[in-house]
């Protein structure tokens, strides 16, 4: 198991908790929350739980791109049980959708 933390920048909060995905086979689960009160509201904090050693720099391109895109703040917990690139990519997306991003 590897426990990986990214940050990025922020310009919108997330407003209230979201969970996307399940940790199952191929799959990540997304949970995010608000930032909590001691926490800046311009961060995205990210910490990733992987099954699968040896991804640091694949993890960080995808979060990377994705949070040029989305800048959603808060506090953003991946449990990774060998999903691909695509299907981070696409329950980040959902994530951001259900917490309300700005498009």
């Amino acid at each position: 198991m590897q426990n990986l933390t990214y940050r990025f920048a922020a310009t919108h909060v997330t407003p209230h908790p979201v969970h996307v995905g399940v940790v199952a086979s191929g799959d990540v689960e997304i949970l995010v929350q608000p930032p909590a009160a001691d926490e800046p509201a311009d961060v995205a904090t990210v910490r990733v739980r992987t099954s699968v050693n040896g991804f640091d720099t694949v993890w960080h391109d995808v979060l990377e791109r994705f949070f040029a895109r989305a800048k959603l703040g808060g506090r953003w917990e991946l449990n990774d049980f060998g999903a691909t690139p695509g299907v981070v990519n696409l329950r980040l997306r959902q994530a951001a959708e259900a917490a309300g991003a700005p498009s």
